[in-house]
């Protein structure tokens, strides 16, 4: 499973459909692990057909998906319709992504029916990562590319330690260890996994406006073990008074630990009752 503790996933997309319509004005981070992470496509040879950006969200990465792959046609799949309704104008007239409303652990598309599976800050929303692998495998034909970032253990770490001191919860999501997805990838048969990380950054005047880019995100504390009461202006305060403890040459700072993740589908697949080697038409080579 590897999730820490589980996501209400109901919570988690209402949360972006009432974020849809304002969130790329807020989505600074995101954007910023996109293009690093279509930037890192370039170190790959692939020529795909059909390309699944998998919890596409408002689509900001499928114009860079074209551009780099331009004979290659992209599905965009995400849980919440609002951001599918923003992706689905994204691209040329000529070649606007197929979009699709689905969760990401049960893809409802057909076995080895892809070559690249690209997921942008997606994997944290799943509380069956390993199942989500699996299903990423599933639907990759051999020789195909999963590529994907997430947040580690370390993202927010400001902000939770903070929410802590107010009230003695921590208010923030946990998220998984690299190593750990690295594991993962491994046990449902990804071949050559590689994980990173990169630590991202981002600084503010006042806590609240960090609190408030948050919720303009839709990215809430959706776990199921979360308080559900209202939060008031004392406790906010309490909040923004222990977070000046981290402030630094005037500036309050929000650290993000940025996982990248890359496996392919291996050649060969177990099958019952012995070892299936279908035939690739993808060519993988890695140039580092």
């Amino acid at each position: 499973m590897l999730s820490p503790i589980p996501i209400d996933k109901g919570a988690v997309r209402r949360s972006f459909e009432r974020a849809a319509g304002g969130y790329d004005g807020g989505a600074v981070l995101q954007r910023e692990m996109a293009d690093r992470m279509l930037e890192r496509l370039g170190y790959v040879r692939l020529d795909p057909a059909l390309i699944l950006d998998l919890g596409a969200g408002t689509g900001y990465a499928i114009e860079g998906l074209q551009k780099r792959f331009c004979k290659a046609r992209v599905l965009a799949l995400d849980f919440a319709l609002a951001m599918l309704l923003q992706a689905r104008g994204r691209g040329s007239e000529l070649n606007r992504p197929l979009c699709v409303c689905a969760d990401a652990e049960s893809l409802p598309l057909a076995d080895a029916s892809l070559d690249l599976v690209f997921s942008n800050a997606t994997i944290q929303w799943c509380n069956d990562t390993q199942g989500t692998f699996a299903e990423c495998l599933r639907v990759l034909r051999p020789g195909g590319l999963l590529m994907f970032t997430t947040f580690g253990p370390d993202t927010l770490w400001e902000l939770r330690n903070a929410w802590t001191v107010a009230d003695g919860h921590s208010h923030v999501s946990p998220f998984i260890d690299m190593h750990d997805l690295g594991d993962a990838l491994v046990r449902v048969g990804f071949a050559d996994p590689v994980m990173d990380v990169e630590r991202l950054t981002l600084t503010y005047d006042k806590a609240r406006n960090l609190m408030r880019d948050l919720k303009l995100l839709g990215a809430h504390n959706a776990t199921s073990v979360r308080s559900r009461g209202l939060t008031g202006r004392r406790r906010f305060a309490a909040v923004e008074e222990a977070y000046e403890a981290h402030r630094r040459d005037g500036r309050l700072p929000a650290s993000y630990e940025v996982i990248h993740g890359h496996a392919w589908a291996p050649q060969q697949r177990r099958v019952e009752g012995g070892v299936a080697i279908p035939v690739s038409a993808v060519k993988r080579e890695t140039n580092r």
